[in-house]
């Protein structure tokens, strides 16, 4: 499935709810689609900006403010984290389940997920194949490194980042020192992974919603572009998973404890 069609499953055989969808943009693609077919089921729906919200903590309990409306009421909330503003968007998400509200993904569940160092971690931990990845402080053992990932070229990434953004295709060494001294100076750490050549401009995202996989589709990057993200002009197509693939997806997703998750899965010569 390429659309996001296998959202209503959010929101079937439940009576009717007021969901609160975070997100910073009402028009994101995603948001959008989200509210619509909440409302197609009858469901009232309410969009709000996370960097918006102010926080209480009070004596006779914590409280959430928008404007100068208080947030109560709610059944359901749909958290749509990006990269501006995480650790206070994750803060609000978890301010929301002190005052009892549920959330589809939980702060520490988001959290994992945010930091690719960190997720990746958990992920081979639980032998989950990940993409051969290196990151360091150290710039003089930089080129002798790289020789252990199988050289250049290597994919570099920001340890946040979505959409593609933070994302750089290094062809040489020198390339992938240049980029290291640039982020360095910021006070950016970066990753370097190996390049799955065979899965070059392409991938497949499985969209899982509660332990289940509700949708998948192969991204195909753009001519001259190396990510697939629909955002950055690649397309997409239907694909039937193998039960290796959806596997591998299923495993990703207990690692994080996401309930509403979004996994990109690399074809390479050795299986997902």
């Amino acid at each position: 499935m390429t659309d996001l069609g296998s959202f209503p499953i959010l929101f079937m055989d439940r009576e009717i709810m007021k969901i609160l969808i975070l997100s910073r943009k009402k028009r994101l693609y995603s948001t959008r689609r989200l509210r619509e077919e909440a409302e197609k089921l009858g469901h009232e729906v309410f969009i709000l900006d996370p960097l918006k919200c102010v926080l209480f903590l009070k004596e006779d309990g914590p409280r959430m403010y928008y404007g100068p409306k208080e947030i109560r009421d709610i059944d359901l909330v749909i958290p749509r984290v990006g990269t501006f503003g995480t650790a206070y968007a994750i803060s609000v998400v978890r301010h929301l389940g002190l005052m009892n509200i549920p959330c589809m993904n939980d702060d520490a569940s988001i959290t994992r997920a945010r930091n690719k160092l960190e997720c990746l971690q958990l992920l081979a931990k639980e032998g989950i194949q990940i993409p051969d990845t290196m990151i360091s402080r150290h710039p003089r053992m930089v080129r002798s490194r790289i020789k252990q990932l199988g050289g250049t070229p290597v994919i570099m990434k920001l340890l946040r980042g979505t959409w593609g953004t933070g994302v750089v295709y290094a062809e040489s060494d020198a390339a992938v020192e240049s980029m290291l001294e640039t982020m360095w100076g910021i006070g950016e750490d970066i990753m370097i992974q190996k390049f799955v050549s065979e899965s070059k401009g392409r991938d497949i995202r499985v969209l899982v919603i509660d332990g289940k996989v509700s949708a998948s589709m192969r991204r195909i990057a753009k001519k001259g572009e190396f990510r697939s993200n629909i955002h950055r002009g690649g397309t997409g197509e239907p694909v039937e998973l193998s039960k290796e693939y959806q596997e591998a997806a299923l495993a990703s997703v207990r690692v994080t404890g996401l309930r509403l998750a979004g996994v990109d899965l690399l074809e390479s010569n050795e299986g997902p």
